[in-house]
C-alpha cells in the first residue's frame, strides 16, 4: 500500500497531531516537539531556534506503508539534510546512505518525494534563510561569496546538489543527535556544531572543486547521474565500462563524463579509485585478509597495481597498512 499525500495535507495531519500529543518531558523552552501523525507512521521532529533564520530539526521517524509526498512550486529556504539511516528518493537525486543533500534557496520545483515502509528515517535537517551566508561565510565585499550564490537564486529555479556522506559529516550528526548538554549549554552546544557542518559541507564549494557547476545540468540528467554513482559504489571490484555504465543510466558518454565532473569535481575513473582504495584501507586495518584478498575485493588483479594506486592515496603501502 502507497499513501499519497500534499504537502499541505501533511502539514494539516502533522499539526493536529502535535496539538494532541503531550511535549516531552525533555524538551527546552527553546524547542518545538511534534509527534508524527499516527496515519503515517510512529516518531517525533523536534524543532530547535537557532538564530533567528537558523532552524535545526531533528527526525527520528518510521512509516507503515510506502509513502509518497507532493511538493507544489514554492519558495524554498537553503536546507542542508542529513540521514544517519533511512532513504528519500526524488527525481532529482537520492538523500541517505552515501549522500546528503543541499537545497539551495530560492523556487523549488513541482515534485513527489518517497519514503519507504519499515525504513526508520533518523537525521537532520538544518534550514536557514541565504542571507546568513554573508553573515557566517563573508565574501572580500562583506556580502555572499561569489562561490556560494547558486544557494541564493531568489525568484530562479533553486539548485539541488548530492554531496558524499563523509565520516566526520556522519559523526558530527551522531554528536548533534547526542546532544550531551542541557538548557542554554545544549543551545550553544548546537550552534557551534551545525555550523561546522554547514562549513563542512560547503568547504569543497568554497575551495573551488568544481561542485557549484552543476547549476548547468538538467535535473534529470543529475539524477540519472548520481544513479551511475550508486552503480559505481555497488561494482566497486567489477565494474562496468564508461560506455555501459553511461548506457545503463541514460545518457551518453561525453555527457557522463562531463556531468560527472561538474557534479563531483573528479572523473569517473578517480572517482572508483578513491573509493576502492577507502575500502581497500578498511579491510587491510579492520580484517585478517592479506594484500592479495584485499586486492581481488576491491577490483585489482594486478598487485602492482594495487599497490601503486594506494600509496598515491595514502602515502604508505598496503603492506605497511597491515603493521599494528
Amino acid at each position: 500500500m502507497v499513501i499519497a499525500l500534499t504537502l499541505r495535507e501533511e502539514e494539516e495531519l502533522w499539526h493536529e497531531a502535535t496539538q494532541n500529543s503531550p511535549q516531552a518531558s525533555s524538551i527546552e523552552s527553546f524547542e518545538v516537539y511534534r509527534e508524527m501523525p499516527k496515519l503515517l507512521g510512529n516518531g517525533y521532529a523536534i524543532d530547535t531556534e537557532l538564530h533567528p533564520e537558523l532552524l535545526l530539526t531533528i527526525l527520528d521517524h518510521e512509516f507503515h506503508d510506502d509513502y509518497l509526498l507532493r511538493y507544489p512550486t514554492s519558495s524554498h529556504p537553503l536546507q542542508l539534510s542529513v540521514l544517519l539511516s533511512g532513504i528519500v528518493k526524488s527525481k532529482f537525486g537520492c538523500l541517505g546512505e552515501a549522500n546528503t543533500v543541499i537545497s539551495g534557496g530560492g523556487i523549488q520545483q513541482r515534485m513527489k518525494v518517497e519514503y519507504f515502509q519499515s525504513s526508520r528515517i533518523m537525521g537532520i535537517d538544518i534550514h536557514m534563510s541565504p542571507d546568513l551566508l554573508a553573515t557566517f561565510f563573508p565574501g572580500k565585499d562583506g556580502g555572499i561569496p561569489p562561490e556560494l550564490k547558486f544557494l541564493a537564486k531568489g525568484d530562479d529555479w533553486q539548485t539541488l546538489i548530492y554531496p558524499e556522506m563523509t565520516l566526520v559529516v556522519r559523526f558530527l550528526t551522531q554528536q548533534i543527535l547526542n546532544c550531551p548538554y542541557q538548557g542554554i549549554t545544549k543551545r550553544i552546544y548546537l550552534q557551534a556544531k551545525v555550523l561546522e557542518l554547514i562549513a563542512l559541507q560547503l568547504s569543497p564549494i568554497l575551495e573551488n572543486e568544481g561542485v557549484p557547476q552543476a547549476v548547468s545540468l538538467k535535473s534529470d540528467t543529475i539524477a540519472r547521474i548520481h544513479h551511475a554513482k550508486q552503480i559505481i559504489l555497488s561494482r566497486l571490484e567489477n565494474p562496468p565500462s564508461l560506455i555501459e555504465l553511461a548506457a545503463l543510466v541514460g545518457v551518453s558518454d561525453r555527457t557522463l563524463r562531463r556531468g560527472f565532473r561538474k557534479l563531483f569535481g573528479t572523473t569517473v575513473f578517480s572517482y572508483l579509485t578513491k573509493k576502492r582504495m577507502e575500502k581497500a584501507e578498511q579491510f587491510l586495518r579492520g580484517t585478517n585478509m592479506t594484500v592479495a584478498e584485499v586486492a581481488n575485493l576491491v577490483g585489482y588483479t594486478h598487485l602492482g597495481h594495487f599497490a601503486a594506486a594506494f600509496k598515491r592515496k595514502y602515502g604508505i603501502t598496503p603492506r605497511e597498512c597491515l603493521l599494528p
